[in-house]
């Protein structure tokens, strides 16, 4: 086999190939196949949030952090025992934080004008924990 044979072998797969590169590139498919993994995915991120710090006695202040977003494989099953179900809820829950601290503006006198939250570093599907997670634990 020539030289030539050789490189007119491969054009067909160079251009396929560079085909294929240049349209999964392209601005909408990169969005449509970003919004299919958000509505499909399962399992706990670190994301971007926005939120307004409030105290009383100071100005409220629009802060931008990390915090825990996602969904977790939760199931129920009857039994035939007390309490008659077996469940496993987990929520996507902080593993691991930082603490920032800043000054809350227009404070009264008396106010201490800090406000400390939480940074996620690291979000874990887990057992729900009231210190440090919004949700209502088994009644």
């Amino acid at each position: 086999m020539t030289l030539q044979q050789k490189k007119s072998q491969w054009r067909p797969g160079l251009v396929l190939c560079w085909f294929l590169l240049c349209v999964s590139l392209q601005p909408h498919s990169l969005h449509r196949a970003s919004a299919v993994n958000l509505r499909r995915f399962i399992g706990c991120a670190v994301r971007e949030f926005t939120f307004q710090a409030k105290k009383p006695g100071c100005g409220g202040l629009h802060i931008t952090t990390d915090a825990c977003w996602g969904r977790c494989e939760t199931w129920e099953k009857p039994v035939l025992d007390p309490p008659f179900i077996e469940s496993h809820q987990r929520v996507c829950t902080y593993n691991e934080t930082r603490l920032v601290s800043v000054k809350l503006p227009n404070c009264q006198p008396t106010v201490d004008p800090t406000y400390t939250y939480p940074v996620a570093l690291r979000c874990d599907c887990g057992v729900c924990l009231t210190s440090t997670t919004e949700c209502m634990t088994s009644v």
